[in-house]
């Protein structure tokens, strides 16, 4: 898979999802590691993903026959719920 980061253009800050992630909607977890890291910055490995299924705290996700699906909605909820507010300083 590709995971090469391109950008809209300096001032856009837009993140460009490589191709094969861009036509989906839902992930297995390799593809969602790599969608959080680029669209949210975070390393998640796909195992820690497969951890978190079996003991909890991760992104909610969707079973289909035996795989694990993450829809894209519910992987930038999670990530914006790990990340919490921003701050200003270290004293709020």
């Amino acid at each position: 898979m590709d995971t090469e980061i391109s950008r809209a253009g300096p001032a856009t800050g837009e993140v460009h999802l490589p191709s094969a992630l861009r036509a989906k909607v839902r992930y297995r977890s390799d593809e969602a590691s790599v969608y959080l890291g680029i669209v949210h910055g975070l390393t998640v490995a796909m195992r820690t993903l497969d951890k978190y299924r079996s003991v909890g705290g991760g992104p909610r996700f969707q079973k289909f026959n035996r795989s694990a699906l993450y829809h894209r909605d519910d992987l930038d909820t999670w990530a914006l719920e790990k990340l919490g507010e921003t701050k200003a300083s270290t004293s709020e």
